[in-house]
């Protein structure tokens, strides 16, 4: 039983004991596997970067600015499968950067980060370690609200105290 719906969403990560912010809202199809598992894939809203005015030729006169305009990032994709036991989040779609992380209340999880390089040389990963503190899934018969309270971890190194929150409008 595979429907699927086009809701707006809002994904928000934050750290208890970092000054680390971060939100995106951008809208994503959400698709029911069963009446407890979903999938939710979002594309990033596309953020574009100027630089700071600047002339470029003798011939244009001092009061003319130019904005250069950088060209933006692929859109990164986010796939974030959803139970009420266990959540997955992968990321792809950067070129040259992707992760994987896996959370389970109660368990030692892996986040995988890989670091893709220029051709010909090879891509390195980063893996660490998670534990779940908290995971609740609330909303019938569609999911509305994800939060998922974590700890990273390196070996023996705790890396902070996050909390990430899904709220599908």
């Amino acid at each position: 039983m595979l429907s699927q719906h086009r809701k707006p969403v809002s994904l928000s990560l934050m750290a208890f004991d970092l000054p680390l912010w971060s939100m995106v809202e951008t809208a994503a199809t959400v698709y029911q596997k069963d009446s407890e598992q979903f999938h939710i894939l979002l594309t990033e809203p596309v953020v574009h970067s100027h630089s700071e005015p600047a002339v470029h030729s003798s011939f244009r006169s001092a009061t003319e600015q130019d904005i250069l305009t950088i060209p933006a990032p692929p859109p990164r994709l986010l796939w974030i499968e959803v139970s009420p036991y266990r959540v997955t989040m992968t990321m792809q779609g950067n070129g040259r950067f992707s992760y994987r992380h896996f959370w389970e209340r109660g368990v030692y999880g892996l986040n995988r980060y890989w670091l893709q390089r220029g051709s010909g040389q090879r891509n390195e990963q980063i893996r660490l370690r998670n534990f779940t503190r908290n995971l609740t899934l609330e909303g019938k018969p569609l999911p509305e609200h994800l939060r998922l309270e974590y700890e990273l971890w390196t070996g023996n190194l705790r890396l902070g105290h996050y909390v990430m929150n899904l709220e599908v409008h």
